[in-house]
């Protein structure tokens, strides 16, 4: 869908349809600043290209993959101790439901020296080595992740430079072209009033053509370079997120390697309370 605007905007932006030296001059002005404007707009988003491969952004991308996984690691921690204590609840559980009311104090006190003694050191080391087993992996499994996200930036990062080197000299054109339509500006109302010169009025379309050409070039790249910059980000955090499965898939093998030692490990404390339990009651 078409968006004309007011054909006075063209007759006032337009040098070539100045007829005297004031038009000509109050022509190059907005000329000038459109020129600054798309130059300074795309020398903003190369730099805004470029922030995340400075030392802080990655050292902050580091962190917190860093912070995530221990997170996760917590988590599964906590499941574990979760896991014991969750045996030794379904002992009390029976305790408090079989016990007389008469020595349900004496009972209880002996069977949780029993359990203090012959069970919750063995579910303590038990959980402890699980806890270490997937520690330990999930350390290994950090460090490679970390390195392989360091290694795709780092290839990202000469991508992104080799980039910010072809599309600089453009936002610098800009920047000088401006300063040539301000130049011939400043002329043109130093020349004085009246009809433009044909020396002028020739360096006036001359120049007209030359913004035309390179302004439509900037806009282009300013466009394209917006474009990149959003596959960039979305690069970016593909390699974090990657980075994370890959560890936490790590430490989901782990587990799945270890469980059934571990509910091995709870059913034979659980045994293990229950015959004390049963000993307690007498």
């Amino acid at each position: 869908m078409a968006h004309d605007l007011p054909a006075w905007v063209a007759e006032l932006t337009d040098p070539r349809r100045a007829e005297t030296l004031d038009e000509l001059a109050d022509r190059l002005v907005p000329l000038a600043e459109h020129a600054i404007d798309v130059s300074r707009r795309l020398q903003a988003q190369l730099n805004e290209l470029n922030d995340p491969f400075k030392r802080e952004a990655l050292y902050g991308r580091v962190e917190r993959l860093k912070a995530r996984v221990g997170e996760a690691l917590d988590e599964i921690t906590a499941e574990i101790s979760a896991s014991g204590e969750e045996r030794i609840e379904r002992v009390w559980a029976d305790f408090a439901g079989r016990a007389g009311p008469g020595d349900r104090g004496a009972r209880e006190r002996e069977l949780r020296r029993l359990l203090d003694r012959d069970v919750v050191p063995v579910l303590s080391k038990q959980q402890q080595d699980v806890a270490e087993r997937v520690a330990e992996r999930t350390s290994g499994a950090l460090e490679e992740a970390t390195q392989t996200l360091l290694t795709r930036v780092e290839q990202l990062a000469k991508a992104v430079t080799d980039l910010i080197h072809d599309v600089l000299p453009l936002a610098r054109e800009g920047l000088t072209l401006a300063s040539r339509i301000s130049a011939l500006s400043g002329h043109a109302r130093k020349t004085g009033r009246g009809p433009i010169p044909a020396e002028l009025k020739s360096a006036g379309a001359e120049t007209s053509g030359a913004f035309d050409e390179a302004v439509a070039r900037l806009e282009l790249e300013w466009s394209a370079l917006g474009a990149r910059s959003a596959s960039v980000r979305a690069a970016l955090r593909g390699a974090e997120e990657s980075a994370f499965s890959h560890v936490t898939e790590e430490m989901t093998r782990c587990v799945e390697e270890l469980a059934p030692r571990h509910v091995k490990a709870l059913n034979e404390a659980e045994a293990k309370a229950r015959t004390l339990f049963e000993e307690a009651r007498g």
